[in-house]
């Protein structure tokens, strides 16, 4: 990026937040702090008013920038994002960001529009395994409040036994893995933080009170201290190069973390909490896989093989 389109980039990200740090531009632009310094001043000698606040960043005191074009990859990246939206999100995130798309789409230029309309008929976002619908205001109502910084009272299905109760919560995240939506939240029925699947909660309510956020772990620190917590276990298994194939949807839903080339076949490496949930998996590969490690495994997988050895075996004639 050159520097007059890098001026550009940084003026539009200022337009984005009330403040802005300068660590926050050169993490962005991959700079020095001293580099973002001379830019900023850059773009103070040109009559940008840019106002600073030492420890605080940098803000716009009175400056709005005229709508901007999209370059066709920028808007192909909106394009794309509005079909994965549509399959991650309920109705309050994707009428809005339809109705955002459009507005960008007024002012594209009549070949960008003509490679967007293109574009759309030949892309799609495919998710089978794809949770069960929620209330069309959820994810709209629980960023409110994660914004707020209120209590949220919650109707909550439990997944083991379809058992209901009724929770105060204090929100601190959203986080979209596996199939679904998950609110991370400080649960005061529990009196500790829990996970909760967006799709089981049956009701949602905001509180007018707020609770003190400094006396609650972040998105990021819940989630730091969860991979501290786990107790997780390495496992190491060679699979024949011809199964190794078969293995690319599903391996990192069971801890997979690499792998490397052998001379009888592919020798993966996986992190998992539970060796018995792994093994069931690790059954429909045959004999076309060989457990290095941990020997635990191969028991598990023997103890296995023995159920269903004894389950199919026919009774004597």
């Amino acid at each position: 990026m050159n520097r007059i389109d890098r001026l550009t980039a940084i003026l539009i990200h200022l337009q984005t937040k009330r403040v802005v740090k300068a660590q926050e531009l050169a993490d962005r632009f991959d700079l020095s702090l001293r580099t973002i310094y001379r830019d900023i001043r850059a773009l103070e000698e040109a009559g940008v008013p840019i106002g600073a606040e030492a420890g605080i960043g940098y803000f716009l005191t009175d400056y709005h920038l005229p709508p901007v074009m999209f370059t066709n990859a920028e808007a192909s990246a909106l394009q794309v994002g509005g079909k994965l939206l549509a399959q991650m999100a309920d109705e309050s995130l994707r009428t809005p960001y339809e109705s955002a798309l459009y507005k960008i789409k007024a002012v594209l230029s009549r070949s960008e529009k003509d490679h967007l309309d293109e574009l759309a008929g030949q892309i799609e976002i495919l998710n089978p395994t794809r949770p069960q619908p929620y209330s069309d205001q959820l994810l709209y109502a629980i960023q409110g409040a994660l914004v707020r910084g209120h209590r949220l009272t919650i109707v909550y299905r439990a997944g083991y036994n379809d058992s209901q109760t009724q929770r105060t919560i204090e929100p601190i995240g959203l986080c979209h893995y596996g199939i679904g939506w998950h609110l991370i939240a400080y649960c005061r029925l529990r009196d500790d933080y829990r996970d909760f699947r967006v799709d089981r909660i049956q009701q949602l309510a905001e509180l007018s009170e707020p609770f003190p956020r400094q006396s609650r772990l972040t998105l990021q620190g819940y989630l730091d201290r969860l991979k501290q917590e786990q107790d997780l276990q390495e496992v190491v298994i060679t699979f024949s190069r011809k199964m190794a194939r078969f293995t690319h949807d599903e391996r990192y839903s069971f801890g997979f973390i690499s792998q490397e080339e052998t001379l009888d076949g592919v020798r993966m490496t996986f992190l998992t909490q539970c060796l018995k949930t792994l093994g069931r998996w690790l059954l429909m590969y045959g004999n076309s896989i060989r457990v290095e490690h941990p020997t635990e495994l191969n028991e598990i997988m023997r103890h296995y093989i023995q159920e269903m050895v004894e389950h199919y075996e026919l009774p004597m004639v």
